[in-house]
């Protein structure tokens, strides 16, 4: 079966449908397959006026290749209308989203410690009868280590060294260490609460502003709460 590619290259006299096709590609070499349409009606009139007498294009051919290129163009155009309904999706969630702004949620990331107790949740490893809690800093230096409840439960972590002293204000990072007759079994980040100051849109979808400046995607977040001072 002849096709167009195949035709035009044989063809000495189609020159004048590539250098068309050269210049529309020159004007806009990152245009959409969509806006090639006009170029393949192009390519393809100036194929009929230029075929061989002796030796023509078949019918089915053209049939074939215009089918192909609609079939491309129309999938093209279904991913346009699916990025259209990604972003109304997008809107409707930040619509939803925008009630969680002044709730407090739960995530587990960095802390940012601004000198007051901040609420974490307690899940030692099951069949742990005793759990420690490691504090890291942004160098990932261990600067605190204390014993916490061995279950589930929410812990206020006031922000000490091993000594009793106030940790310097910044960012940290808290470890759960589960430990069964002497034995650590688990060590896992624990999550914590923080309030929620912004839902926006971002690359990845809807995100979650914190107080303390950290980033969060929406679904990261395993539960939320009215503030504790409220």
């Amino acid at each position: 079966m002849t096709t167009l590619a195949t035709q035009l290259a044989a063809n000495s006299n189609v020159q004048t449908s590539q250098t068309a096709v050269s210049t529309v590609s020159a004007e806009d070499n990152t245009s959409k397959i969509s806006s090639d349409f006009e170029t393949f009606l192009l390519m393809l009139t100036t194929q009929l006026e230029n075929q061989d007498p002796l030796n023509p294009v078949e019918s089915q051919d053209f049939a074939v290749q215009l089918a192909t290129f609609s079939g491309v163009e129309q999938q093209v155009l279904t991913n346009d209308l699916l990025e259209s309904l990604n972003g109304a999706i997008g809107a409707s969630d930040l619509a939803q989203l925008a009630g969680w702004v002044g709730m407090e949620a739960r995530v587990q990331t960095a802390v940012s410690f601004d000198g007051t107790p901040i609420d974490i949740a307690i899940e030692p490893a099951p069949g742990a009868d005793r759990t420690e809690l490691i504090v890291r800093d942004a160098l990932g230096r261990e600067v605190s280590r204390e014993e916490v409840p061995a279950s589930n439960g929410t812990f206020a972590w006031v922000g000490q060294d091993s000594e009793g002293q106030p940790l310097p204000l910044g960012s940290y990072t808290l470890e759960l260490g589960s430990s069964s007759s002497g034995n650590l079994i688990g060590v896992q980040t624990v999550a914590h609460y923080a309030q929620v100051t912004e839902a926006r849109q971002g690359a990845a979808g809807t995100e979650l502003v914190l107080a303390g400046g950290q980033v969060v995607p929406s679904q990261d977040v395993s539960a939320l709460r009215e503030p504790a001072s409220q």
